[in-house]
């Protein structure tokens, strides 16, 4: 829950319930959950921290999948098998012109209005590019709107390879029936294959291609080209990952830029100011207790981001009632009483009625 907690919190602080905020966009929350995580996930608690809970099967059960490769590896692949489709479900929130879905393990520090303007505002116009912040400054698409942005994972192909999966813990997206019907047809025809991915376009094989990370850019760029953005992923997505495919050693990068380009920033290097969203994934989560505090380009965002997850927290805690602090001593600067030492067993958790 405490993941959940603070998510949830983090969005409020970015919207229009927060005035200071200066958002113009509301938000409401739901939480998708498989069934066979329903006896076990913590719905009551969820429910209390505001989240409509939604039990969601997979969109299309493995054995009705007619592609035999994929229908028998799809279940070992990735992170979670099959069951990551279940976060196309996004796609029937109809009652919202857009959703956001974030993993648990994110944090939203800014506003996102960029982004929803551009998608409803002026949809197929380039009046809101500049405020976009793209992936390598591309452009936005001209004559179409906009129906998703999305992070690529560079850290999962070898750099300079033409199609690249996309960073299943965020996905902005303009929920249609029509789009969650037509993954269903691709999900159930089922042509992964073994050495070209889906449709034999090059969407795969790499970590997580035959589900979510590889189907949301088969069918963004290859079946509905120019209506999908990449964004920056220094600034939305944040992972403080390295750019390029050799070791960081005194603060300098090594090798070949991940992303294929000969020049690439380094998203560690990014001011905490220009974060809108962060995702714990190589910093570790922050209820694990650690300072990352060594003095290298490694560590150095990642405690920021880790300390703005506890200044979230300990706001959530004043908002409902709490005194904000836990009574831990670990680095109280960092981690405002909420540790009493390194690891997750130091750890303070949430409390939620």
């Amino acid at each position: 829950l405490d993941g959940a907690a603070v998510l949830a919190h983090s969005v409020r602080l970015s919207s229009s319930s927060n005035p200071s905020s200066g958002s113009r966009y509301g938000y409401r929350m739901y939480a998708i959950v498989h069934p066979d995580a329903e006896g076990c996930a913590p719905l009551a608690g969820l429910r209390s921290l505001g989240y409509d809970v939604l039990i969601r099967d997979v969109p299309v059960r493995v054995e009705d999948i007619r592609g035999d490769y994929l229908r028998t590896k799809v279940v070992d692949n990735g992170c979670c098998g099959e069951k990551e489709f279940v976060k196309l479900e996004a796609y029937t929130l109809v009652d919202h012109p857009i959703v956001v879905h974030l993993d648990l393990d994110t944090l939203a520090l800014r506003p996102m209005d960029e982004l929803f303007d551009a998608m409803l505002l002026s949809p197929g116009s380039s009046d809101f590019a500049a405020a976009v912040p793209t992936h390598a400054d591309a452009p936005l698409p001209k004559g179409t709107p906009i129906d998703a942005y999305f992070t690529r994972d560079y850290n999962m192909v070898r750099p300079g390879r033409k199609h690249v999966g996309v960073q299943g813990g965020f996905l902005v997206l303009r929920p249609s029936m029509s789009a969650y019907e037509e993954f269903k047809s691709i999900i159930r025809e089922g042509d992964f294959r073994q050495s070209g991915g889906w449709g034999g376009k090059g969407f795969g094989p790499f970590y997580g291609s035959m589900t979510f990370q590889g189907i949301v850019p088969y069918f963004y760029d290859e079946l509905h080209p120019g209506t999908g953005v990449e964004l920056d992923r220094c600034q939305y997505n944040q992972m403080c990952d390295n750019p390029r495919d050799q070791r960081t050693v005194n603060d300098v990068v090594h090798g070949q830029c991940r992303d294929g380009r000969e020049d690439c920033p380094d998203c560690r290097s990014l001011p905490l100011g220009e974060v809108r969203t962060a995702h714990f994934t190589l910093c570790q989560k922050p209820w694990l207790c650690l300072p990352h505090d060594s003095d290298r380009i490694q560590d150095r965002l990642c405690r920021k981001l880790h300390g703005e997850w506890f200044r979230i927290r300990e706001d959530w805690e004043r908002m409902t009632g709490g005194s904000g602090n836990g009574g831990g001593k670990y680095q109280i600067e960092q981690f405002r009483g909420w540790c009493t030492s390194l690891g997750k067993n130091g750890y303070i958790p949430v409390k939620v009625s």
